[in-house]
């Protein structure tokens, strides 16, 4: 039987994007535009892609025998200025990890100055917030290099 556990962290990560926060957002919001980033593209497949308050975003990433299921939620989005989701982890069918994300954009110096903070509970030691974190900063450099 696996020991239960429950790890919570909060983590914030802030950047600045060359590009207007139109365009930011629209990374997030356009389904083609956040596959240019968001995931593998030979490994992910979207199963659904509902970018709306109280819409649904859900995903499914294969690497060698073990796939990860990402489910979202929309719970608050002020276009080119916020987004509010909670979100799931899945690793083989086992849930991971459950958090709650805000992203925060602001025009600055030319471009976007960007915030995201999520706070997580990361479950049964399949998970846990040092490996989410540079997760999470690995995608921001991929979504940097998309805009």
């Amino acid at each position: 039987m696996t020991e239960r556990s429950a790890v919570h962290d909060t983590f914030r990560i802030d950047r600045h994007f060359d590009a207007e926060p139109a365009r930011v957002f629209r990374a997030f919001a356009d389904p083609g535009a956040k596959a240019k980033w968001f995931g593998i593209p030979e490994a992910t497949r979207r199963e659904s892609f509902d970018f709306r308050e109280g819409g649904r975003e859900t995903m499914e990433t294969v690497f060698d025998t073990t796939t990860y299921g990402y489910i979202a939620t929309y719970t608050d989005i002020v276009p080119e200025q916020r987004i509010v989701y909670t979100y799931e982890m899945a690793m083989n069918g086992q849930r991971i990890s459950v958090s709650v994300a805000t992203i925060e954009l602001r025009a600055g110096a030319g471009g976007t100055d960007f915030t995201l903070t999520e706070q997580g509970v990361y479950l049964d030691g399949l998970d846990n917030p040092a490996q989410r974190k540079q997760g999470t900063e690995d995608l921001m450099d991929a979504l940097a290099k998309s805009l």
